[in-house]
């Protein structure tokens, strides 16, 4: 029989990894089973996720959600109050015999940062351990300002928030950035948009400032997990989430776990081959990439070219100097007719590729997001006519095809998730609970997450 307390030896191999790629954003008990880990370590992390993600609210409520005797969840629920994980929040209404106490996940016990790159600007937070953002901070920021000094920019919005919010130190942070990544490694790898970041290792970089793990991924996959997880009216149902802006990109999150490939690069639509035009060149130094027929970049060069077909994008130009996807999206809510007839066609391009990748793996829910929002409905409109015109009837059924729902807010959500579920992962937690922190253990819970990450 296993003691309340636990084990301080690595779960090692006989634990099941997560497939390649996966990130479980809500755990089952089913992957513990068969090994010595679902009586010693996995049972703790069940017994913390059932409560922090609401399934379970009292111990006998645990011992039906679990399936672990009512002995292993008290040694668990205990070693988790010890920890400060969890807390006793009064009395649930009685069923017949003796009212159980209620039990809620401490979602103050600690904080996490999380931070979003995009080509062009940046956003910044401090979230607690349910993934609510406490503070936040956007700022206009181009990532050609070159690794160092992008992320020390990075480094004082967070101290400036730390400052504003009071709070301690970090116990984990979750970093999004416009380009593929190697996961287990947190390294860029030729990212098209972003000059002198090849190679970049942005988990390196914090970890020589903090002493807190860092996990870092593409900035789609960040947003389709927050908006999987925080979005509108969340079903569970399998997402497809399409960004298009700067940049063109996807997330796929099927059956609750965010699909990366098997080195991360899963979701880089931008750079599918859909024209044999030689004028099209991409920024990736490959011709007839769609982000070079239909990515924010290439509408303004097109629109930069055609300014004078507009008398919104000339007097634009005659104030700035040049046009930026705000303009954009002001002259397309505005009915300008060159914006609406690039915008057209840009939606139709985009919408074809849509088409194909729904009929490829069958999401319940397509979402579009990014700086295309800006145009109102009309890209969207546009958009979903095109996508159920081609989809095959069995994919089409029931397909949702909505707008992101978080106001630009998702993709730091989910970097902050991102570091609480590997935090909470039942391969990391048992080795920081008996500290009630993961401070002071984060070369070790990064090596431990590299194994299922």
């Amino acid at each position: 029989m296993p003691s309340a307390a636990a084990p301080k030896r690595p779960v090692g191999p006989q634990a099941e990894p997560t497939p390649a790629g996966g990130v479980h954003l809500k755990p089952h008990l089913t992957a513990f089973e068969g090994s010595l880990a679902s009586l010693e370590t996995a049972p703790l992390a069940v017994v913390v996720d059932l409560v922090r993600s609401g399934r379970a609210r009292t111990r006998p409520e645990l011992v039906t959600a679990s399936g672990l005797s009512r002995k292993i969840v008290t040694q668990r629920v205990e070693q988790a109050l010890d920890a400060g994980l969890l807390a006793e929040d009064g009395l649930a209404p009685s069923s017949g015999g003796r009212q159980p106490r209620l039990l809620r996940f401490r979602a103050d016990a600690g904080y996490v940062y999380a931070a979003l790159l995009g080509a062009s600007e940046m956003r910044v937070a401090v979230a607690d351990l349910d993934g609510r953002l406490i503070e936040d901070v956007h700022e206009d920021w181009s990532v050609e300002n070159g690794p160092d000094e992008t992320m020390a920019r990075v480094r004082r919005h967070f101290e400036h928030l730390a400052r504003k919010t009071r709070l301690g130190r970090p116990w984990a942070i979750g970093v999004g950035v416009p380009g593929p990544v190697d996961f287990s490694t947190g390294r860029l790898v030729a990212p098209p948009i972003m000059p002198g970041w090849d190679g970049f290792s942005v988990r390196s970089w914090l970890r020589d400032h903090y002493d807190a793990p860092v996990w870092v991924d593409n900035d789609v996959n960040l947003m389709a997990l927050g908006e999987w997880t925080r979005g509108a009216e969340p079903d569970g149902r399998d997402m497809l989430f399409m960004k298009v802006g700067t940049g063109v990109g996807a997330g796929l999150v099927v059956r609750g776990r965010l699909l990366r490939g098997q080195r991360g690069a899963a979701g880089d639509i931008g750079h599918t081959h859909i024209t044999d035009d030689p004028a099209k060149i991409c920024r990736c130094g490959r011709p007839g990439c769609l982000e070079a027929v239909a990515s924010g970049w290439a509408l303004l060069i097109e629109l930069t070219e055609r300014a004078a077909e507009s008398p919104a994008f000339s007097s634009a130009i005659r104030r700035r100097g040049h046009l930026v996807l705000a303009d954009v999206g002001a002259a397309v809510v505005a009915g300008d007719d060159l914006a609406r007839e690039v915008a057209g066609r840009t939606a139709r391009t985009i919408a074809t590729v849509a088409a194909n990748l729904v009929n490829f793996c069958n999401p319940g829910t397509l979402v579009l997001g990014g700086g295309v929002l800006r145009t109102g409905r009309y890209f969207l409109d546009v958009f979903r006519e095109v996508v159920l015109q081609r989809v095959t009837d069995l994919a089409g059924q029931d397909l949702e095809i909505r707008a992101a729902s978080m106001n630009h807010m998702e993709g730091v959500t989910g970097a902050a998730l991102l570091a609480i579920e590997h935090l909470f992962s039942p391969t990391t937690l048992p080795r920081w609970v008996e500290d009630a922190s993961p401070l002071g253990h984060a070369a070790d819970l990064q090596r431990l997450s590299n194994a299922f990450a």
